[in-house]
């Protein structure tokens, strides 16, 4: 069965405004967009995801997936988004069963931009099992960092924005999405993986956002053990982290992070700070 049909939508990231700063003088900076994205699912009215418009095909899709409201991708036939109308529409190929009440309770999250969930995910969490054999080497952790750090963005150009991103095992860069909310980016890379055939067993995901629930739920429900945050994590977070066996990593910036939970998933390399001392020494 095929893929779905992807319409191929595009619209400006940012826009320049005009700002004055305390001495009185103007000059243009440029803001992150923040649009309206309305999901209609066989014609049926979902929810209103407001998005920077990156990537919004493999958004819509990361979010159906992510609340587990289709479980195949090859039964979507198409997500045609419309930005002109500011809606995405989604056609699956025998419609969804029990819709109605799979999407009767909501639970509003601690997500930027006010994220939410179906009541019924949370139930989901005790059957998820993460692969025991994952593991993250020290280098590899600080390759991601360093990766991180020098990746052009919007952020870098506008601020106000979070970015997701996965990678390897190794701290190889497999994707890079930027969106006003967490939520969002992390949804747009689990479309991305589920176009791919992707899955997230021996990877690992970096968020500059903080490690929620909500958060920690859609990697684990992603199959990713293990998660890093420049950020810090909520309890429940670091609760359902425990739970699911996934390894959290906060404040990763430079050569610092704080292991939060599955400790045995890391793989200290001591030399690397013995060859920091030596440069150091020598200097």
């Amino acid at each position: 069965m095929p893929l779905p049909e992807l319409s191929q939508s595009t619209i400006a990231f940012t826009r320049e405004v005009q700002v004055t700063d305390e001495r009185g003088r103007s000059s243009l900076i440029s803001i992150p967009a923040e649009r309206p994205l309305t999901v209609y699912l066989d014609k049926r009215e979902l929810v209103t995801l407001m998005s920077m418009g990156c990537n919004p095909e493999a958004l819509v899709l990361g979010y159906l997936r992510n609340q587990r409201l289709v479980r195949d991708i090859h039964q979507i036939a198409a997500v045609q988004v419309d930005w002109e109308v500011g809606a995405a529409a989604v056609t699956t190929r025998n419609g969804v069963a029990g819709i109605e009440e799979r999407t009767a309770k909501r639970v509003v999250t601690t997500g930027c931009g006010q994220g939410t969930v179906f009541g019924g995910l949370m139930d989901e969490v005790d059957q998820i099992v993460l692969p025991d054999q994952a593991r993250i080497r020290q280098s590899a952790l600080y390759r991601i960092i360093d990766t991180i750090r020098t990746q052009q963005s919007v952020y870098k150009k506008a601020g106000s924005v979070h970015g997701c991103a996965l990678f390897s095992q190794h701290g190889d860069l497999l994707y890079f999405v930027e969106d006003v909310g967490r939520h969002n980016a992390v949804d747009a890379i689990a479309g991305k993986m589920w176009l791919d055939d992707m899955e997230g067993g021996d990877k690992i995901f970096y968020t500059t956002g903080r490690l929620t629930s909500e958060m920690v739920i859609k990697g684990a429900q992603m199959g990713i053990p293990i998660l890093l945050s420049r950020s810090g994590t909520t309890e429940m977070g670091h609760q359902v982290a425990e739970q699911v066996g996934m390894s959290l990593f906060s404040r990763c910036t430079g050569r610092h992070f704080l292991l939060l939970t599955h400790a045995q998933r890391m793989v200290f390399e001591p030399e690397l700070f013995a060859e920091v001392m030596t440069v150091t020494e020598r200097v």
